[in-house]
């Protein structure tokens, strides 16, 4: 049940970064230059005040250090490499197990 929900999101993740790379296309086809929806973009599309609530939470460690250089850094990528790498892992963590050769069952 486990793997079939593993899979399941990857295959969803995937399809989720296959549209975010056809609208970055067509929109840096129409736009005559290159456009990346970032992660910090995504989410402010889809809910902008989860991301406001993060930053209080992620702020105090490392004395501010954690917010600034590591978490600045992760919401300026492209939200179609994110979903797609994770979608992946995912894949990977779901795949079904191989058949043991040579062993009586």
């Amino acid at each position: 049940m486990i793997r079939f929900l593993l899979r399941a999101l990857g295959l969803f993740g995937l399809a989720a970064a296959f549209v975010l790379v056809i609208y970055d296309g067509t929109k840096s086809i129409a736009g005559n230059k290159l456009f990346l929806t970032s992660v910090g973009d995504l989410w402010t599309l889809l809910n902008p005040k989860s991301l406001a609530a993060i930053k209080p939470l992620v702020s105090p460690y490392a004395s501010g250090m954690l917010w600034d250089p590591v978490t600045v850094t992760f919401l300026s990528w492209p939200a179609w490499a994110v979903l797609g790498v994770v979608a992946i892992i995912f894949l990977l963590l779901g795949r079904p197990r191989r058949p043991l050769i040579g062993y009586a069952r």
